[in-house]
């Protein structure tokens, strides 16, 4: 999935992050829920280490647009850093990057050779097994996203991973279980949510957690938009060489528009909360976006999540053509709303952010780098994988049309999406879910 600023085509930054911060540097860290460096600290609280000398070599396991671009904010977020090898499922989407990567401003950095490029549904076992390659961005479609961090945490490698990072229970169990493993072996593990790294949610977060909008008693989000992208099937290309190539309509691949891009509004959600829902429920269906290349996934989404202190949230996603766009996120409390995206909040202690800002998809890469040189390294593998927990609850719930509580979903459904065996070849798609018929796992 492209992300925000590479659909509006401002490389680097979203419209309405280039507004904002056009004139601006990300390299300082910053806090945040988890514990990052105020400006000129570490994770710890000491002396930032930004001047080590430790190269941090990396590998890019997975070359489509979203790899290619976390690979060029990985050379820009900080001093000696070096991409060194390549995999990918296909070998066009490989040089591309490779030739992308040699085209930017660290292009001296990108020490990758043909022995260190790799393609194949192995790739990411080969590019774990390239010497000195001690950190890895995993941006493969979302499926095969717990496999590849479990393998990496296995081969002792710090992580850079995109979101969302499962596609169903079982993969989030294993992301868990990953992650569990990285704090034991002391290896970092930095998220794609990159508003977790973005000055304005930040300074607004620190504000909701100190009162200043009382009791959290509702909270809407969304990410309405439009239309995305379609590779028109070839004649060589297989079922699933035709599916991976457009992983974003396969539910197996993505995990639905649900779960591979509203997971960031409702990991917004979830932080404010400081919780995780105890259910939901959910109503949706595919009206627009009926033919074919559009695979099996919905075009509309509408969840209501239930949180531990009764608050209730809406959420609200849509990828039709012509309709009204919404990306955000509205937390209301008992004294006061605030509003994350804009900086703002209304009520008894009004705010509004007015200080420098950060391009976030950079300031990612900063913080996880400076807190592996300083020996403190961060890890948000279960935050991450809670959000996106809360997106693959609201999909099972809407296509099943059944009330879903989340203990049931995280402990005890067996669902795992997906074929058996990866290869090329033929690979029915699966058919589309119909609430109130489709059984729930």
């Amino acid at each position: 999935m492209e992300r925000e600023d590479e659909k509006q085509g401002i490389s680097g930054l979203t419209r309405r992050d280039f507004i904002k911060t056009s004139a601006l540097t990300a390299g300082l860290a910053v806090l945040t829920s988890y514990g990052l460096a105020a400006p000129g600290e570490s994770p710890a609280g000491g002396p930032a280490k930004a001047g080590s000398t430790d190269v941090i070599r990396v590998g890019v396991i997975g070359c489509g647009g979203r790899g290619t671009g976390a690979a060029g904010d990985c050379l820009a977020s900080s001093e000696n850093v070096e991409i060194v090898a390549l995999g990918d499922l296909f070998k066009d989407r490989l040089d591309g990057c490779l030739k992308e990567l040699r085209k930017g401003r660290k292009a001296s950095s990108v020490k990758v050779t043909d022995e260190t490029c790799f393609v194949g549904f192995d790739a990411y076992k080969k590019v774990l097994a390239v010497p000195g390659v001690n950190m890895v961005i995993l941006a493969t479609p979302p499926h095969f996203r717990p496999e590849h961090l479990r393998a990496a945490i296995e081969a002792g490698k710090n992580v850079f991973m995109e979101k969302p990072v499962a596609v169903d229970p079982a993969g989030i169990r294993i992301v868990i279980e990953a992650s569990e493993q990285a704090k034991a072996k002391g290896l970092g593990i930095v998220a794609g949510t990159q508003r977790r790294h973005q000055t304005e949610y930040i300074e607004v977060m620190k504000r909701i957690h100190d009162g200043a909008i009382g009791e959290i008693v509702a909270a809407q989000c969304y990410w309405n938009q439009g239309g995305l992208w379609v590779n028109d099937r070839q004649p060589a290309w297989t079922d699933m060489e035709t599916q991976c190539r457009n992983w974003l309509y396969y539910t197996w691949l993505s995990g639905d528009h649900i779960v591979e891009q509203h997971v960031h509004n409702l990991d917004v959600v979830n932080w404010a909360l400081g919780a995780t829902p105890v259910k939901c429920m959910g109503m949706g269906g595919r009206q627009v976006r009926t033919e074919p290349q559009f695979g099996n996934i919905f075009d509309h989404f509408a969840i209501e999540y239930e949180y531990p202190n009764g608050a209730r949230v809406m959420s609200m996603c849509r990828q039709i053509e012509g309709s009204a766009n919404r990306v955000g996120e509205r937390i209301v409390g008992t004294k006061g709303i605030a509003s994350p995206e804009d900086g703002e909040i209304t009520g008894e202690k009004p705010y509004r952010f007015e200080g420098r800002g950060r391009n976030p998809y950079v300031q990612e890469h900063t913080d996880l780098i400076a807190s592996i040189r300083s020996g403190k390294p961060l890890n948000e593998g279960r935050t991450v994988a809670e959000s996106t927990m809360n997106a693959i609850i609201g999909r099972m719930s809407t296509y099943t049309g059944r009330e879903l509580k989340w203990d049931w979903a995280m402990n005890a459904s067996k669902l795992r999406l997906g074929p058996e065996k990866y290869e090329f070849g033929p690979l029915p798609v699966e058919e589309i879910a119909v609430p109130g018929k489709t059984k729930l796992i």
